[in-house]
């Protein structure tokens, strides 16, 4: 009987509903439902005032009711894991079990429940900014180097889950634990290094170096998580100073470029020196021992000379000279006339007779006439010869 109904409150003087009343029309109707006999009291207002009783089959009626009850709040203990997740059973707030991908049953809240937690998922941690580069948080951002210079440094941390137990009861906030961790670990990274190797050098390194320093961190606690990859998203000087540190770095890469281009000159001027002077000294070493064979062969010469000239010293005299004066006159043009004697022939040729011997030519090639006849050949020939030897006896005789 609802509240609403017109039939509230008139029984029983205006009081409250007869509740055993209640009880027994509810059982009737149930029983009524399950094939049973609509059983009421046997008498409304009993004469000597005792209450009525249920009958049995009311009774049954509630045990089946409790029965089915009984298996729908077993049936919510049925539950289905994930390929990417994990199921950990708590049995009045204790973990008892990890379950793994399929379908699990537990006992039903308030015994057991169970939290699922997916493994696969790769989560994001921002340090130094959020949500956008642009968005700067200074206060993680701003860190001193090994050189006492301040950079700006905005990194994105990676992690999955490892263990679904140690994340859900060592964590009490699992991204902050993340976060510090990571700004403790680029801050020791970033405090031994220099600024060139943060921002230029060693990039890399710092990143590697940082998510290697996170996961000990992480693992020193229990954390369940591990580190994926680290992503620096910026690194820079801070707003204030940037033109300054651009122009430092300017002259810095200047400085570097002419190091690098002495150091190149050097490579290529010192290897051509060392070349040269090995050449020189080459050189002087072949220019020695010419020098000396030449000693050495003018000295044998000379002595081969002296013995002869000891056997005949006048021929030796006029050989040395006439060699003298082969090599002095060889090269030059020279024409010899005579006129003391008063022969007829008033100039010797020497120039194409020198040629004429060294070409071992005919006479008509040193002085060629087409048209002379063979005897003026003949008479220039007999005329060179006599030429030659008039100048020898008056050498001799001169002598």
């Amino acid at each position: 009987m609802g509240i609403n109904d017109p039939q509230w409150g008139k029984n029983n003087n205006g009081g409250p509903p007869d509740l055993e009343e209640l009880l027994r029309k509810l059982n009737a109707k149930i029983a009524a439902l399950m094939g049973g006999k609509n059983a009421r009291g046997n008498n409304n207002g009993s004469n000597n005032g005792a209450p009525n009783t249920p009958t049995p089959s009311i009774a049954g009626g509630v045990g089946l009711v409790a029965i089915i009850g009984l298996f729908i709040w077993l049936a919510t203990g049925f539950y289905i894991v994930d390929a990417s997740q994990r199921g950990v059973v708590l049995r009045f707030g204790k973990q008892v079990e990890t379950t793994e991908a399929g379908p699990r049953w537990h006992f039903p809240y308030p015994i057991e429940t169970v939290e699922m937690v997916n493994l696969s998922q790769v989560r994001t941690m921002e340090v130094g900014y959020r949500d956008n580069v642009k968005n700067k948080m200074l206060k993680e951002s701003l860190m001193l180097t090994d050189d006492e210079n301040i950079i700006d440094i905005q990194f994105a941390v990676q992690y999955t889950l490892r263990d679904p137990g140690e994340y859900l009861f060592n964590n009490r906030n699992p991204d902050e634990n993340v976060r510090q961790a990571a700004e403790t670990a680029i801050r020791e990274v970033v405090g031994k290094s220099t600024m060139d190797k943060v921002l230029y050098e060693e990039r890399e390194k710092v990143a590697v170096d940082v998510t290697k320093l996170i996961q000990e961190v992480l693992d020193r606690y229990k954390s369940g998580i591990v580190v994926k990859q680290i992503t620096m998203q910026g690194t820079q000087p801070p707003e204030q100073v940037q033109a300054a540190f651009e122009d430092a770095v300017k002259a810095g890469q200047d400085r570097e470029r002419q190091k690098s281009e002495g150091d190149a000159y050097a490579k290529d001027i010192v290897p051509r020196a060392k070349g040269m002077a090995a050449r020189l000294k080459e050189e002087s070493e072949g220019y020695k021992q010419s020098v000396i064979a030449n000693a050495e062969g003018d000295a044998s010469r000379f002595k081969q000379i002296l013995v002869e000239y000891e056997k005949a010293p006048q021929v030796t005299r006029e050989r040395m000279y006439i060699d003298m004066m082969s090599q002095v006159m060889g090269n030059i043009s020279k024409v010899m006339v005579d006129q003391k004697n008063g022969n007829s022939m008033l100039y010797l040729p020497l120039d194409k007779l020198i040629e004429a011997s060294r070409s071992g030519a005919a006479v008509a090639e040193v002085a060629p006439v087409a048209a002379a006849p063979a005897s003026s050949q003949s008479n220039d020939n007999s005329a060179a010869q006599r030429a030659r030897d008039s100048l020898l006896s008056r050498d001799r005789e001169a002598r």
